[in-house]
């Protein structure tokens, strides 16, 4: 088959790869319909996440179809269309009875295009099917299904749950990439009273109004001030990091209130300098987090009856074989607009097999 291979930073390809095959009891594989490119992809190429190894088949959601199982699988069977969740769970650890699945100690968590081969291909093996693949609903659609094997989960997640995002929040969202406007449309469940989106981009500031932004803001043009004068200078309740570089940390530890709350979402490769002389007699609460996916089924659930706005994050769509172009037109999101790119494979046509 082929993938999209990570050799060294900077350094990708779509060539071939060796099919996956059933390794434990406990795998399954499936063939990708639908995979998209995550930001977190792209720190990946800069060399921020040295964790990965040369060689390894990047991509970590999916939506396909199961075509082959191990032995121990009980929730799905081939032919089956799933959705690949970005974190796989043992189900069995300390962790994942907590459901924090993100941080599974038993062989779990994120490890598709990170510890080994992800969705990024034609075919993909998915550990722990159990609890890493989820049946989808006839009425979502792949293009629509893929945005909540990471993106949704996460904003959800490590942004507006992370965050205490309540009724009545000013909540300023920092970066209005594909995280940062998922966030925007999940807090939106919690009935803010504003909510406010900082970037750099006209389109995006534009698609964050679409989303439900009352309020946006050009990160260059002091986004502080604006805070200050829709909230009486209190500052916000809620801001989420939806970029991951030092500035935009830093810009959003000054945008909170005493008593508030700051959710990095963000990927970081560098360092960042946290103010404590500053903020140590404010009362603000600093949370961090790898998405855990508890939400997913959720999710699944409000996409299906249409509460989620996901097809309006889809700006671009390739074939799959399309995949450097995809990730050209996603890195270079300033210059062409892209949001989310979805890529799919050409449909198969399905052949019956009737026994003798």
């Amino acid at each position: 088959m082929k993938g999209y291979v990570f050799h060294s930073p900077g350094q990708a390809a779509w060539e071939e790869v060796p099919d996956p095959g059933i390794q434990e009891a406990t795998d399954a594989i499936v063939r990708v319909d639908a995979v998209t490119i995550c930001g977190t992809d792209l720190h990946i190429l800069k060399g921020d996440v040295p964790e990965v190894p040369p060689g390894t088949v990047l991509g970590h959601e999916a939506v396909g179809e199961i075509v082959e199982v191990g032995s121990d699988v009980r929730s799905v069977r081939p032919g089956d269309r799933v959705l690949v969740s970005c974190i796989s769970a043992c189900g069995r650890c300390r962790y994942c009875r907590e459901a924090m699945y993100g941080q599974c100690r038993g062989g779990g968590g994120w490890v598709l295009g990170h510890l080994i081969d992800g969705t990024q291909a034609e075919y993909v093996r998915v550990p722990f099917a159990d609890l890493s693949v989820h049946p989808l609903p006839a009425a979502v659609d792949s293009e629509d299904a893929v945005l909540v094997a990471d993106i949704f989960p996460t904003s959800y997640e490590v942004g507006v749950l992370n965050g205490h995002v309540r009724p009545g929040d000013t909540v300023a969202v920092v970066g209005a990439g594909p995280i940062g406007l998922a966030a925007i449309a999940t807090a939106r469940l919690f009935s803010p009273e504003r909510i406010v989106a900082v970037d750099l981009t006209p389109a995006r500031l534009e698609a964050a109004r679409k989303l439900g932004a009352e309020a946006v803001a050009d990160a260059h043009e002091a986004p502080e001030q604006l805070i200050a004068d829709l909230t009486e200078g209190l500052g916000a309740d809620v801001v989420i990091e939806a970029v991951g570089v030092p500035d935009s940390f830093e810009l959003c530890t000054r945008m909170v209130r005493p008593g508030g709350h700051v959710a990095n979402v963000g990927v970081h490769g560098k360092p960042v300098t946290l103010h404590l002389e500053d903020l140590w007699i404010k009362n603000v609460t600093i949370t961090t987090g790898l998405v855990d996916t508890h939400s997913t089924p959720t999710l699944l659930r409000m996409a299906a009856s249409g509460r989620l706005p996901t097809s309006q994050l889809v700006t671009h769509t390739f074939p799959l074989d399309r995949m450097e172009e995809a990730y050209e037109v996603f890195a270079h999101a300033a210059e062409t607009g892209a949001l989310k790119v979805v890529l799919g494979g050409p449909q198969r046509e399905v052949v019956a097999v009737h026994a003798p």
